[in-house]
């Protein structure tokens, strides 16, 4: 059912379902009005094979979609004519902006503009009391077929180009992620392969010079261990080089993203976070990653405020949005990322706290390194 939901919200730009279905009482109050048994059965069979057509039109892939727009059309017509109901052309206008296609959009647009602008004329000569019974509706009517078709299009193809960006952007983080495995994997190799292979050809020397020389063994196992030392120091400095994320890069990366998602961002910062080791300074970037993350997909902020201060004790990163906020009662640090958070801190001997009042706010706490110089 929870599918059905957003199958209609997502197709009527955000109409709610049960909304939607009171719009589909309208017609029976047309076919019941004034006609007889014969205009009632036939106008109700109309209604279940408009809307019968209108669910497949959604459900189905390919050319089958433009013969269900038609069957649609044809009853819109039909009903206008029979009855004075012109207003399926509205439905229409919500769904057929759900065609990708475009030069199937402007076809399906055109017909269904040209039949409604039909059906006016036919009761405005008709029927000129009924016309003006009905002129408010008929102008929203007539508004709503020329516009909402083009905006649902836009927000349909706009939802398409973004669903393939973000595929594209997990295949290149994915790419990213391959290229990062493999050159670690080179400067492994490159590092320690030569040096282990000298390790393993040494040995096997000094062991078979034991009885035979033995100084000469003796001069093989320390340089054995002379090159165990280097690679041992070379290890180290790759590791280094690969300690992770500093604090400094992901405030630029926050800054970025910040940007592009129209949130505002407000920093501050009392000191720089040279007195937190490199992995608290790794926990927090990646903390802030995730916070931030938060903040644009899920908060519907405008503004964002992230505030670094470093006492002699302990290194403190805000994070506050003014955004929807999140219910701690229900959710307390099971979702949205913030157990990870929690968990992350907790490994370096920090803290978190939540508070949402007029937004959500995140204190993350590391302690410090060393203490500052009074």
């Amino acid at each position: 059912m929870n599918n059905w939901k957003d199958l209609f919200r997502k197709t009527t730009g955000g109409v709610n379902l049960y909304i939607w279905l009171l719009f589909c009482l309208l017609p029976f109050y047309f076919i019941f009005n004034k006609f007889t048994i014969g205009y009632v059965i036939a106008g109700v069979l109309m209604i279940i094979v408009f809307f019968t057509s209108n669910l497949l039109s959604l459900i189905v892939k390919g050319r089958q979609i433009y013969v269900w727009f038609g069957v649609q059309i044809v009853l819109s017509v039909v009903m206008g004519l029979m009855f004075g109901f012109i207003y399926f052309s509205l439905f229409l206008a919500f769904f057929i902006g759900t065609v990708h296609h475009r030069v199937g959009f402007w076809i399906l647009y055109v017909v269904n503009l040209l039949s409604t602008l039909g059906l006016t004329y036919s009761i405005i000569t008709s029927n000129l009391d009924q016309f003006l019974s009905q002129l408010p509706l008929l102008v929203i009517n007539l508004i709503a077929v020329i516009l909402v078709p083009i905006h649902a299009h836009n927000k349909s193809r706009e939802d398409h180009l973004q669903g393939q960006l973000n595929d594209a952007n997990r295949k290149i983080s994915e790419l990213v992620k391959l290229e990062e495995r493999q050159r670690i994997a080179r400067d492994l190799h490159d590092t320690l392969g030569q040096k282990l292979s000298l390790i393993g050809l040494k040995s096997e020397l000094a062991y078979k010079l034991i009885e035979s020389n033995p100084q000469k063994a003796e001069q093989e196992m320390l340089d054995v261990r002379q090159t165990a030392r280097t690679a041992l120091n070379e290890v180290r400095e790759l590791v280094t080089r690969m300690r992770g994320m500093r604090l400094d890069e992901e405030l630029f990366r926050v800054q970025q993203i910040l940007d592009v998602a129209d949130i505002k961002l407000h920093l501050s910062q009392n000191n720089d976070a040279e007195d937190i080791s490199l992995i608290s300074e790794n926990v927090l970037a990646m903390c802030l990653k995730e916070a931030i993350n938060n903040v644009v997909r899920h908060s519907e902020a405008t503004e964002c405020d992230i505030v670094l201060e470093s006492s002699t004790t302990e290194f403190v990163l805000t994070v506050q949005d003014n955004g929807s906020g999140i219910d701690l009662k229900r959710q307390k640090y099971a979702g949205n990322g913030l157990k990870g958070i929690k968990e992350r801190l907790e490994f370096v001997n920090g803290s978190l706290s939540v508070s949402s009042d007029q937004g959500t706010m995140l204190r993350m706490v590391v302690p410090n390194a060393v203490q500052r110089q009074l």
